[in-house]
Order: C-alpha cells, then sequence, then structure tokens
C-alpha cells in the first residue's frame, strides 16, 4: 500500500489527434525535374510578371487599391484565356452582379468571350460548383467577401478569409486548376486579411498605380514558380488596360533640353531594365522645419542621401525644402536610385542640369562611397538602346566589360564636383569615355 510517483506522457499539440498515422513515402531529391506546365494567357504583361503564364494547381493573390483596375484585368485575362485555349474558366463576384459583369465585358468588347459567370458568397455552393464544372481557371473576386456557415464571424474577418481561402486552393491543388484571389487592401497598402494568407499562396501580386497617372504596375512580390520583384505595365483607357510594351519610353521625359533637378535613373525591376525620370526641387524654406516630400521612393533613404551629402560632401540642405519625385507613379525600392537621387539633388541645388543623354545609377554607403550594383550590364544596354550615350555609374569590378561613354565615381563628393559643387574634400574622377 506504497504511493508510487509515476511520470505522466506529454500530452498532443492543440489540433492533432492520439491516433496514428501511416508513413509516407519519401522521394529522393536527385532525379529529373520536369518542366512546369504553363498556360500563357496572351496578355503579354500579365505572362511576364507571373513568370510565363498560368501554372495548374497554383494559387495566386492579387491585391489592389479600390477603382485602380483588379477587376477589370483579370476579365481580360478570363477572356483572353478562354478564347484562345477554350478551357472552361469561371469568374465568381462577391461584390457584384452577374449583369454588371456582363455590361462590363461589353464595354470592353469581351461579351462573345466564353467565360462563365456566378454571383455567390458562400463557399459551400462555390466548392459544389467547381467540383462540377472542373474549371481550368477559377477567378474570385473578392476573397473578403466569401463566407462559411461553420464560422460565427462575419465575411471579411481573419477567421473567415482564411478559411475560405484554405478550402478553395486545397481543392485547387486536388483538381490542377487555377485559382485566382482578387484582395482588398488597408489604407496602409496591405492586402487585407491574415497575413499567413500571403504564405498559403503560391503568387503574390500586387497592383498598383497614382490615380493622377494613367499608368497602372502589376508587381510580383512573391513567385513560387518565376523571378520575384517582376513588373507588368499598363495604361488605363476607356476600353480597358492596354499592355505597355516598353514602358522606358513612356516614363522618360518628353522634351529635349536639359533641366536642372531632372535625372534619367537606369533602373531594374526583376528581370527588366527600366528607365525613369527622376525629378528633385530644391528651395529657400520659410518654416522652422523644412519639408521633406518624396513620391515613389523611401523617405529614409532620402533623409539618408541629404545627411551623407551635408556630413561628406559639405553640401548643407538643412535650410531648404526638398522635394523629390519619381515621375509616372512608378515606386522605386532598388538602392540603386541613391546615386541618381544625389545628382538630382545637387542639380537642383546649383542650378547645372545633368548633360543631356546621360543615365546614373549606384549605391552610396554612409561614408560616401559609390558602390556597385547588380546588373550593370543590362542597364547600360537598355540606356544605349534608348538612345543614351553616357552612364555615370559606380567604378566597375575587376573583369567587367568595358565600353564608351562610362563615368566612373568612387566617391559621391565627385558627382557633387562634377555637377558643379565646392565640396571639402574631392578625390579625383576616374573617368572612360569615348
Amino acid at each position: 500500500n506504497r504511493i508510487v510517483e509515476e511520470a505522466a506522457a506529454a500530452p498532443p499539440p492543440k489540433g492533432v489527434g492520439v491516433g496514428r498515422g501511416r508513413a509516407m513515402r519519401l522521394e529522393p531529391m536527385a532525379g529529373a525535374a520536369a518542366d512546369l506546365p504553363r498556360a500563357v494567357t496572351g496578355v503579354a504583361e500579365f505572362d511576364t510578371v507571373t513568370g510565363g503564364g498560368l501554372v495548374p494547381g497554383a494559387a495566386v493573390l492579387l491585391g489592389g487599391e479600390p477603382g485602380i483596375g483588379k477587376s477589370t484585368l483579370m476579365l481580360q485575362v478570363a477572356a483572353r484565356v478562354a478564347t484562345g485555349s477554350g478551357a472552361p474558366v469561371i469568374y465568381i463576384t462577391g461584390e457584384e452582379a452577374v449583369e454588371q459583369i456582363r455590361q462590363r465585358a461589353h464595354r470592353l468588347g469581351l461579351g462573345a468571350a466564353p467565360v462563365q459567370l456566378a454571383a455567390a458568397t458562400g463557399i459551400h455552393d462555390i466548392l459544389a460548383t467547381l467540383d462540377e464544372a472542373l474549371p481550368r481557371v477559377v477567378i474570385i473576386d473578392s476573397i473578403q467577401t466569401m463566407f462559411t456557415p461553420e464560422l460565427d464571424s462575419a465575411p471579411g474577418s481573419v477567421a473567415q478569409v482564411r478559411g475560405c481561402a484554405a478550402a478553395l486552393i486545397a481543392q485547387s491543388k486536388r483538381q490542377g486548376s487555377t485559382l485566382v484571389l482578387l484582395g482588398h487592401v488597408t489604407k496602409e497598402g496591405l492586402i487585407a486579411g491574415p497575413r499567413v494568407l500571403e504564405h498559403m499562396v503560391d503568387t503574390v501580386l500586387t497592383f498598383e498605380g497614382e490615380r493622377g497617372h494613367q499608368f497602372r504596375i502589376l508587381r510580383a512580390t512573391k513567385n513560387r514558380f518565376g523571378p520575384a520583384d517582376e513588373i507588368g505595365v499598363f495604361t488605363m483607357t476607356a476600353a480597358g488596360l492596354e499592355e505597355v510594351a516598353n514602358p522606358s519610353a513612356l516614363f522618360l521625359p518628353e522634351g529635349s533640353g536639359a533641366t536642372s533637378g531632372s535625372v534619367v535613373f537606369a533602373g531594374v525591376e526583376g528581370t527588366r531594365p527600366l528607365l525613369v525620370e527622376i525629378q528633385a526641387l530644391v528651395a529657400p524654406s520659410t518654416l522652422g522645419t523644412p519639408r521633406r516630400a518624396v513620391v515613389g521612393w523611401d523617405q529614409s533613404r532620402l533623409a539618408m542621401v541629404l545627411a551623407v551629402l551635408d556630413a561628406r560632401c559639405g553640401v548643407s540642405l538643412a535650410d531648404r525644402d526638398v522635394y523629390l519625385n519619381v515621375t509616372g507613379g512608378l515606386r522605386v525600392a532598388e538602392p540603386g536610385l541613391d546615386l541618381a537621387a544625389a545628382a538630382a539633388l545637387t542639380s537642383s541645388l546649383n542650378g547645372q542640369p545633368v548633360p543631356v543623354g546621360t543615365v546614373v545609377f549606384g549605391e552610396v554607403g554612409l561614408s560616401g562611397d559609390v558602390r556597385p550594383v547588380s546588373q550593370e550590364e543590362l542597364r547600360r544596354k537598355e540606356a544605349a538602346r534608348l538612345g543614351f550615350g553616357t552612364a555615370w555609374c559606380p567604378v566597375r569590378r575587376k573583369g567587367s566589360a568595358g565600353g564608351d561613354g562610362v563615368v566612373e565615381f568612387g566617391h559621391v563628393a565627385e558627382l557633387v564636383a562634377r555637377i558643379g559643387g565646392q565640396p571639402g574634400d574631392v578625390r579625383p574622377i576616374r573617368r572612360r569615355e569615348a
């Protein structure tokens, strides 16, 4: 009749049963990798962003601000796929009536496309319909309007969005159909709903653009089947979204004369080189704290460039208002814009324009050194194709290909001196020109 202590077994994690599972079959990593079959939509810019077309069984999440053109874009893609391949395509809307979709399709000249439409929000009805129709592409507009009765929360809540998306993605993987989910965004520009939604899907696309500009940028922020950060450019017209085959020509200034504060930046978005005009304006300030306004670039990055110009080059803008604008409504995130921003600011301050036919790119460090950026040869080739004969860029690495019309900078003070500044410490300019 003694008491003996016995250690209890550790309880399983919540949600995991105590039943035994079956051993899985393990596959070796070594072996031939088959190419992914893709459905080319016929919308070249959309195919470029997705990596070559829609992959069967893939889930794509498309987010954007209200009225930016998400529904218009996907209606055009659905019509192209259904007309070109003859595969069944289903467009399900939870925000509009079927008649409204028809009216938009007729306005865009897509009224004869064999796309099947439905207006529904119940997830069980949608899953039953997809099981019977076996479509090639399914478009849900939007995931925030879908609901399942098993959850008590309202449509659009975190639980509803996660549960409905999980059910649709599971069926897409099982059937081999491509699922496209349209999503709302918050006032911060993030896709509404749980962050896990972006982890659940294979591809995340964002549709960007300023309401005052005609350009729309389709950007891939995640892509398991292709390059991330790829972009596609569209223009919004009365007949819908039109593709822009050469976006660099649209983002460049039309005037032929040089203007102080205007610099052409040679950037790379994904695998595509892109030339865009950077405008800067430095003006005397009447405020106690001068203004710093940025459109299309990171404001903290501008603050860093201003600090480097002040501390390393003797160019003080502490008593000036500074405005920086990336023209065309494009948003640039790469650090290669640093040198172009420094050139535009210095040019506006001194009133001396950068020579016509010059592109600028390079990353600026806190010590003022100009660092190399990726794909420099690709940037210069795109600039030469569009008629720009000179490139202001970092000092190239050993073994890199040479070229005419290249002006190399090792320190940002060299750039300031070239545009007419008077920095305290200027190093010699390394220059290679024709």
